[in-house]
């Protein structure tokens, strides 16, 4: 049985969300956990959602927060440069391609750089409004970057639908006063509203002002 939610606007993350990054993020990540002598498990069950220097804050909490931002300085060239492995979520072409006239933004704890470099690779196309790790002064799970993108398309919190997989970008999107729906495994144990395993079967359609989501 379908569900219907109408909203005004619709906000995406993109790792996990629009773009599976996965083998990339595993791989960099596991080689930043192994130099640090830490378990690549624990260290990935922390950094999905955050931006990397935050990640590192709370894996090793007494280390420089100078050293957190040279790696990950460091990281983001790495992941910007590789982009074998980068395709869409199951669908996220197609409905991204939907919304050409209506109100929807990205908002990633990724870089612009990196962000638009992984849309790219992915065949996405990137939405007018774009929120990136440089317009916030704090990473999900702050709210911060989920206002910012209903604030730049002049809607109400409360009337935007938040797609998300993450821990963290559910509860930001949470503490936006935001409705939110998981994509895939991984959300559906943070208590979403609603839960799809991919992107293919979700349709909108615009009537008026109003989007109508189908899941």
């Amino acid at each position: 049985m379908s569900t219907i939610i109408r909203a005004s606007a619709i906000l995406f993350d993109m790792d996990g969300t629009l773009v599976d990054s996965s083998a990339v993020v595993e791989r960099v990540w596991t080689d930043w956990a192994m130099a640090n002598d830490l378990d690549p498990a624990e260290v990935l069950e922390v950094v999905h959602g955050r931006q990397g220097h935050e990640s590192m804050a709370i894996l090793l909490p007494e280390r420089a927060t100078e050293q957190n931002l040279a790696d990950n300085r460091a990281m983001l060239a790495r992941e910007t440069a590789e982009l074998d492995g980068i395709v869409e979520i199951v669908g996220a072409a197609s409905l991204l391609n939907s919304l050409t006239d209506a109100p929807h933004a990205l908002v990633t704890s990724a870089t612009l750089p990196l962000a638009t470099a992984r849309m790219n690779a992915a065949g996405l196309v990137v939405p007018g409004v774009v929120v990136t790790a440089e317009n916030v002064s704090a990473s999900k799970p702050d709210p911060e970057g989920f206002l910012a993108a209903a604030h730049a398309l002049g809607v109400p919190p409360e009337e935007c639908v938040v797609f998300e997989d993450s821990g963290a970008g559910i509860e930001a999107a949470r503490a936006a006063g935001m409705r939110v729906v998981g994509v895939g495994g991984m959300a559906q144990g943070h208590d979403p509203d609603w839960v799809v395993p991919d992107l293919a079967d979700v349709r909108v359609t615009v009537d008026g002002d109003t989007l109508e989501l189908t899941l």
